[in-house]
């Protein structure tokens, strides 16, 4: 008998050496997300002295390597090519409002992507992420299913979060998800959140009360309105951002199924096409293979549309 031919290590690829770039890669390094992490940006300095810094940790890390540097060909062989590149969100700025810069900069990028790493799923990160997966899509004449964008995962990670920090039970006996756009127009799907199997909305608190609509109310907008905070506090979000990319970057890699609410380009649910948003996905190795179609309640059903006309307006202005 032959001895079966050692497995190709798994290659991870990150464009955009900037803040959320290098906390996707040194997420993914702790994790071992992929065996390979590789970085890549056009600031040579700047690069190079990220990963020499990742580097010098390689023996506290899971994974094998980190490599990078400016030349493209550095993203040879990967598996994944999450895209951080872009202009940063200013404070108080909406994200759409970076749909003009960054749809240049995506442009840019996939050339490089086609030629070094053609069998990359591409995981966009670099906001407006929904609108940016259609141009990516688009522009790169890519399969609908191997490209998709973060999404709301992080949004429904600072959900569970805050329902978990009120009610006071571990952030993962909460079952809750932010839906739509990842932005302002994005929404809890209240009808179907649990606290273990119990619906939020019947859900007792120790004083026998439950939930009003202004309590929940309040809670969304403090999702909504997170990524602001922190922002106006110290310049940009990172480090959940970047274990949440990690997280959906293992999903691909690992095969794994799971469902995520990553944003990828729809095509009919809920009578939506042609645009990106986030809903429950399964996320495997082919990238989406399969985006459900969860029953809502009217209002909800309302405010996907508005969202998705939010999305499809920038994706008009962006000329996509």
């Amino acid at each position: 008998m032959h001895a079966a031919a050692p497995a190709r290590p798994s290659k991870l690829s990150i464009i955009g050496a900037g803040g959320v770039g290098v906390a996707i890669a040194y997420a993914a390094l702790i994790r071992g997300s992929a065996d390979i992490v590789a970085l890549h940006d056009l600031d040579g300095p700047k690069v190079d002295a990220e990963v020499l810094d990742l580097a010098h940790g390689t023996q506290f890390l899971a994974s094998k390597r980190v490599e990078g540097g400016t030349d493209p060909r550095v993203m040879a062989g990967s598996d994944v090519v999450v895209i951080t590149a872009g202009a940063k969100q200013q404070p108080g700025e909406p994200r759409l409002a970076l749909a003009h810069r960054n749809a240049e900069i995506v442009k840019a990028v996939l050339p490089g992507i086609r030629e070094h790493a053609p069998e990359a799923i591409v995981v966009l990160v670099t906001n407006p992420c929904d609108v940016l997966t259609v141009v990516a899509q688009r522009e790169g004449g890519l399969d609908p299913a191997r490209v998709l964008a973060s999404g709301t995962v992080l949004d429904s990670s600072r959900l569970r979060w805050l329902l978990s920090e009120l009610v006071r039970v571990d952030a993962r006996s909460v079952h809750a998800l932010m839906i739509g756009e990842h932005g302002d127009s994005e929404f809890p799907l209240w009808s179907r959140a649990k606290i273990g199997p119990v619906l939020v909305r019947e859900w007792e608190q120790e004083s026998g009360e439950r939930f009003t609509d202004a309590d929940l109310d309040g809670i969304a907008d403090d999702v909504v309105h997170a990524a602001y905070r922190i922002i106006e506090g110290k310049g940009a979000t990172s480090s959940a951002i970047g274990v949440s990319t990690a997280r959906i970057v293992e999903a691909i890699l690992r095969d794994e199924r799971a469902v995520l609410p990553v944003s990828s380009v729809l095509d009919g649910q809920h009578g939506l096409s042609g645009i990106a948003l986030s809903l429950p996905t399964v996320v495997g190795r082919g990238g989406i293979e399969r985006v459900l179609e969860v029953p809502m309640d009217d209002g909800e059903l309302r405010r996907l549309h508005a969202s998705a006309e939010t999305i499809a307006a920038t994706l008009r202005s962006v000329g996509g």
